[in-house]
């Protein structure tokens, strides 16, 4: 009889819960499952295995009522035709397909003798029948040809013959405007499991990515376009592999990635609750070792001196990257830490599922502020470009504006109906490069809905519909003009800020966890599920 033990299981709901999007639940699950211990292969996992373990047993039981004719004997015999792959392959209905064909196959087997003998004679009789009638078929024959020869002259003299016109078709025929061709995109291979996160370098061309087979990798990406440089050979790449042992460990899953500001160096956030620095080649310089939990989030501060981490152990870090070493522990949140976001160079805020958001300070021993007001676990926590106002978006299916002048929040937008996975600023207004245009906020939501809010009224702008899944990531371009989303229905729409439409659309081959833009606005990196980069070309 096959069989499933509690690690197998633990494993299937740990997979199920990342890939339904569930990322916090699933590490913490995880965690507390042990998973990083387990002996299971990932890669020979496929997607959805939960679900298709549930449905076959649900199928099983409908073949085991159908499939035997009253007698426990008759369906025993017709269960051993069957494999185990069949069951994981097959629905019910092929299943007895299956069976049928197979019963049919050795009864016809048993009576093979019998059939052979019976073949015999009717050969003798059409062998017969041949002779008798050869001069008969040979006419036959040629009149037929006689026939097929007409008919070959009747189109040339009817021209189509009075047939249907063939549809004239050119390539252009199917192209949706708006589209971006496979020409404007290099994939970037490698990874071998799912890939969270990337980041363009601050500095020019490098892209990092992250993913759950225990490796970061940092592309090279030539300038030009992309066409021009899939001409020449492929991106550089640069391996930073977090095991030491077996490969495709799920306790080194790359959960989260950031450059610092000058692009010199690229810190790593792991499953394993350690965080790592490399630099632009790829070297291991620094392993901060001090988390007890899996790493959500990891930030440098402005000036670079700073890294600030966050912890599924409830805890944030701030790390001394000139010595190695952490400068200070702290233990706020009752639950873990999803996200941190630096105010400025000394102060930071970090959000948890607990519910709450606490500003802190270096060398400060208890929070700075600590805003009240979501009903669930808050997600992600970004600051304006001045760092005046808070953003924060929550499972309660609402985001709130924050100011450090008041403890209640100023706006409460929400007309999300699920919950909210991630916030963006725009790159736009005070303390920003593009000063004079208006600040926006943009909203991601596991409704399938992008929302662009005015921050000074607190009212929505735009509803932006085009994704048909939950949206795990959004990013605006350099210049605040277009914001970039990606989702899990495996498309990363462009979207015009000023008129709320889709201008570009890229449709990939797996879900699409995060976008994010070059310095130049040009390109467009996605990471998606199926193992794979894009890099798409961006012009108007």
């Amino acid at each position: 009889m096959i069989s499933i033990n509690s690690t197998e299981l633990n494993y299937l709901v740990f997979r199920y819960l990342h890939e339904s999007g569930f990322t916090h639940s699933a590490y913490a699950f995880g965690f507390e499952a042990g998973i990083n211990k387990s002996t299971v292969d990932g890669n020979l996992v496929p997607p959805g295995a939960l679900v298709t373990f549930l449905q076959k047993g649900l199928q099983f039981l409908e073949l085991e009522a159908d499939l035997g004719n009253g007698s426990d004997a008759d369906m025993e015999d017709d269960f051993s035709f069957l494999q185990p792959l069949d069951f994981i392959t097959k629905d019910a209905y092929q299943l007895q397909k299956i069976v049928r064909e197979k019963k049919d196959r050795m009864n016809a087997a048993n009576n093979e003798s019998k059939q052979e003998s019976q073949r015999e004679v009717e050969v003798e009789r059409k062998e017969e029948e041949i002779q008798d009638h050869k001069s008969e078929k040979e006419i036959g024959k040629e009149e037929e040809k006689s026939n097929q020869d007409q008919s070959e002259m009747e189109p040339q003299e009817n021209g189509t013959g009075g047939g249907v016109e063939p549809m004239e078709t050119s390539p252009s025929s199917t192209f949706v405007p708006g589209e971006i061709p496979s020409s404007d995109v290099i994939v970037l291979e490698g990874h071998t499991s799912e890939v969270f996160a990337c980041a363009w370098s601050p500095s020019g061309s490098l892209l990092a990515s992250g993913s759950g087979d225990s490796t970061a990798r940092i592309w090279t990406i030539a300038s030009g376009n992309c066409r021009s440089s899939m001409q020449n050979e492929p991106a550089h790449v640069s391996v930073l592999r977090h095991f030491k042992g077996r490969a495709n460990e799920k306790s080194k899953d790359v959960t989260t990635l950031d450059w610092n500001d000058d692009g010199t160096l690229l810190a790593t956030g792991s499953y394993d609750g350690q965080a790592r620095i490399w630099g632009r080649d790829g070297e291991l310089k620094t392993t901060l070792i001090r988390h007890k939990g899996p790493i959500f989030s990891l930030k440098w501060n402005k000036e670079g001196d700073y890294l600030l981490s966050g912890s599924v152990d409830k805890t944030a870090i701030v790390w001394d990257i000139k010595t190695g070493e952490w400068k200070q522990q702290f233990e706020f949140h009752s639950a873990p830490t999803l996200d941190v976001d630096w105010r400025d160079n000394t102060s930071f805020a970090t959000c948890s599922t607990d519910g709450t958001i606490h500003v802190c300070k270096v060398g400060e021993n208890q929070p700075i502020k600590t805003f009240l007001g979501h009903q669930g676990e808050v997600n992600a926590i970004k600051w304006d470009p001045t760092g005046s106002l808070l953003a924060s978006c929550s499972d309660d299916h609402t985001a709130k504006i924050w100011s450090m002048k008041q403890d209640k929040y100023l706006h409460d937008l929400k007309e999300h109906v699920k919950e909210i996975y991630t916030i963006r600023w725009s790159p736009t207004g005070p303390g920003s490069h593009n000063p004079n245009q208006q600040l926006v906020l943009a909203s991601a939501s596991f409704d399938s809905r992008v929302k662009l809010w005015d921050v000074e009224l607190g009212t929505l702008i735009y509803s932006l519909y085009g994704h048909r899944d939950p949206v795990y990531s959004v990013a605006f371009s350099p210049n605040g003009e277009y914001l970039a989303s990606g989702s899990m229905d495996k498309c990363m729409h462009i979207w015009s800020v000023k008129e709320g439409k889709i201008v570009k659309t890229y449709t990939g081959n797996g879900g699409i966890f995060e976008v994010c833009w070059n310095k130049d606005g040009n390109k467009i990196a996605a990471c998606f599920a199926n193992n794979n980069v894009c890099v798409v070309d961006f012009r108007m």
